[in-house]
């Protein structure tokens, strides 16, 4: 049964079960509203008959009535009045009908009680309400029953209840008809979106926008459908932008090699040997532009990855040994320059590999962009590394490009590089809870600043101050 409910479509359901919470909550009023008028209306069946005394010739005519086995069968009266003796018999009146004597009645006989007020029935098996009250006949104590039927409230008993009946029929066939036009009308808006989801699962259009009207569940759903397919339709572009700059940069070290491969294959091929030093140069080169393109391919590897995806086991780890491993990588690259480096101590939450790459990259970008014996100068302090170079610097108007993929300075397009570093080193950074900044230094040069929120610690250490060095060039 359930199953067969939960394959019902939903306006369905909602109508079904709209109708069923009123057919519940009407049948309950209705049940409610016909004991509520049967307790009234006995109520004040018991009120009359309490205020019903018997006539006096009522009476009289008990003191000489017959044996209730003689009364009349087919009497019928108003209400019912007989005498009852302390012995327990009883007399009754002619056209009235004889009422079964109960306990509480004998009792009013034999002045145990002073009244008494109970249900009893006929000798025919009618239901009547009883009213018992002490009197004298010819002298002996007695009591007088002045009894009603209930059929006359029963009557209008069944009245009401089929009156409820209906009613409460009605108002559930409405109700069911209530509930399937509003689950119709509410249920709209779901539709435009199922009918949006599958225009985009069919078409993968990814521009498909649904109105948003109000400030209800629906609107919220339609809002978050909106800003889905955006978000969506962003990453498709960015993937497809990726792929474009990722040919056009991987094209340029391809010809070059080609072109160098060729000619290693042409003299090979006719005979002619390239002179020794021509050849040596052309494997060098031949071997920087795979380093280089094996370079390019790891990073966007890296890039291609989720942001959970890129990250590997976070821990607590040293930024500043981190940088000191970096510094001693970096110095193979510019043996000419003078690197100076003060770093004090300071703990991160990071993926180790991954922040010492980034941390290679700020620097080898120093490096790269330092005039010939130049300086650098690094520092850290609670948790702010700055990277100093005193190279041409970056025009203020490019700064704002400067993180974003494949983005190259113009001035820098002759040296090597894929423009993918520093949006490596800002992603890092970003998921360490940190920031990454770039701006002009004070006479001249760039500083690369990255901001690193602390982590709890080890004991504090004495600041590491590594020493000047300068290497000239041979």
């Amino acid at each position: 049964m359930i199953r067969r409910f939960r394959a019902l479509p939903l306006r369905s359901r909602l109508a079904l079960l709209t109708a069923t919470a009123v057919a519940a909550a009407v049948a309950a009023v209705a049940v409610a509203c016909w004991l509520l008028a049967r307790a009234q209306l006995r109520d004040e069946l018991d009120t009359s008959l309490r205020n019903t005394s018997a006539p006096p010739d009522s009476i009289a005519a008990a003191a000489a009535c017959r044996p209730a086995a003689e009364a009349p069968g087919d009497a019928k009266a108003f209400a019912y009045v007989q005498v009852v003796f302390a012995d327990g018999t009883r007399c009754v009146p002619p056209y009235t009908e004889p009422v079964k004597v109960q306990a509480d009645d004998l009792a009013v006989a034999r002045r145990l009680r002073d009244d008494a007020l109970h249900g009893s029935t006929t000798d025919d098996g009618d239901e009547v309400r009883v009213h018992t009250e002490p009197t004298v006949v010819r002298g002996a104590p007695a009591a007088v029953m002045v009894a009603r039927p209930l059929n006359e409230i029963d009557t209008a008993l069944n009245r009401l209840a089929f009156l409820l009946t209906f009613l409460a029929g009605a108002g559930v066939v409405a109700a069911g008809a209530a509930g399937l036009w509003v689950a119709r009308t509410g249920l709209k808006p779901v539709d435009r979106l199922t009918d949006a989801v599958e225009h985009m699962a069919r078409t993968e259009d990814l521009t498909v926008r649904i109105p948003v009207e109000g400030e209800d569940e629906i609107a919220r759903l339609s809002r978050s459908f909106n800003q889905m397919t955006a978000a969506l339709a962003s990453s498709r572009d960015r993937q497809a932008q990726l792929i474009a700059d990722a040919g056009h940069e991987l094209r340029t070290p391809l010809t070059s090699l080609r072109t160098n491969i060729d000619l290693l294959v042409r003299s090979e091929q006719t005979g002619r040997a390239l002179p020794p030093d021509d050849r040596a140069a052309l494997l060098d080169s031949v071997r920087a532009q795979m380093s280089e393109l094996a370079a390019l391919i790891g990073d966007l590897q890296e890039l291609s990855r989720p942001d959970s995806a890129a990250l590997g086991p976070v821990q607590v780890v040293a930024l500043h040994d981190i940088t000191r491993t970096a510094l001693e990588r970096v110095r193979l690259r510019g043996p000419e320059l003078r690197i100076e480096a003060e770093l004090r101590p300071w703990y991160v939450r990071a993926e180790p590999a991954a922040l010492e790459r980034a941390v290679v990259n700020v620097l080898d970008n120093a490096v790269k962009f330092s005039p010939p014996r130049g300086s650098v100068e690094v520092g850290l302090d609670r948790g702010v590394l700055t990277v100093r170079d005193h190279g041409p610097g970056v025009p203020p108007e490019e700064l704002p490009h400067v993180f974003e993929r494949f983005w190259r300075s113009p001035s820098a397009r002759a040296l090597p590089g894929s423009g993918l570093g520093l949006s490596i080193v800002a992603r890092t950074v970003r998921q360490a809870g940190g920031e990454a900044e770039l701006r002009p230094a004070e006479g001249g040069g760039t500083v690369a600043v990255l901001r690193l929120p602390g982590a709890p610690t080890p004991p504090p250490e004495a600041p590491s101050v590594v020493p000047d060095e300068r290497v000239d060039q041979p």
